[in-house]
């Protein structure tokens, strides 16, 4: 199936990357216009871990891995949207019309791992290249898989930002649609075989899950993000600590 979507050509891989730079601010994260770092382009909110912990780890949030911008360090964020999913809806379609159900639910699971392996490989480039904090990285492929490198791509939707919103400040920020990747009403990316995220070059950036939060924290974030906290409440349902 690899070999010949590779040899038709069936599939079309698209991806974009922005470099920006950025000061955190408590749990969320300034993103500016320009390196002058003094009008605000956009901002990523972030929520705090509040789930009590039995040891004396900390409490994560997003911001946390950017530098404070009192910090006088002149810190960077990254962002990146891949999709390898171009041609696949055509793809399926062609094959369900041939009643074939094997080979279009093999077309969806190869589209998903071409876009993960995209994801993977471009995060590599920007350690090594675009960005170069890790210029001198070197690890075998094993290492690679094991996260051993410097730094995090943590997508939003997933645990350290569970809020899908979020992906609506990095469409605009990037003009993602213009690669091929939309968002659905329910910010799913379009074509389904895609990934997006951010980039944290911190050497002490690690993925986390949020996990449960109080009502408290809800107020907070709704009025940081200037939405309701109903809003809030429907998109982060599964992290709510009480009933709504």
């Amino acid at each position: 199936m690899l070999q010949n979507i590779i040899k038709k050509k069936s599939l079309t891989a698209n991806g974009i990357i922005g470099l920006f730079p950025a000061s955190g601010r408590c749990e969320d994260i300034l993103v500016y216009k320009d390196e002058k770092r003094e009008e605000v382009a956009a901002t990523l909110f972030g929520l705090r871990q509040q789930a009590e912990k039995e040891t004396d780890q900390p409490y994560l949030a997003i911001g946390d891995f950017i530098a404070p911008k009192e910090s006088g360090v002149k810190d960077w964020v990254g962002m990146f949207a891949v999709t390898a999913g171009l041609g696949a809806e055509e793809l399926v379609k062609n094959y369900e019309k041939e009643h074939d159900d094997y080979s279009a639910i093999m077309v969806k699971a190869l589209a998903d791992r071409l876009a993960e392996a995209f994801a993977e490989a471009l995060h590599f480039e920007v350690r090594k290249d675009w960005w170069g904090y890790a210029s001198d990285e070197n690890l075998a492929v094993s290492d690679l898989l094991k996260v051993k490198y410097q730094g995090i791509r943590p997508a939003p939707g997933y645990p350290s930002q569970p809020d899908h919103t979020e992906k609506l400040a990095m469409w605009k920020l990037m003009n993602i649609s213009d690669v091929g990747i939309d968002l659905t009403t329910n910010l799913a990316m379009s074509p389904a075989a895609s990934v997006c995220g951010l980039y944290f070059a911190n050497p002490d950036a690690s993925y986390f899950a949020v996990g449960k939060i109080t009502k408290e924290q809800v107020v907070d974030y709704a009025s940081r993000k200037q939405v309701s906290v109903e809003q809030v409440e429907k998109w982060l349902c599964s992290n709510l600590s009480y009933d709504e």
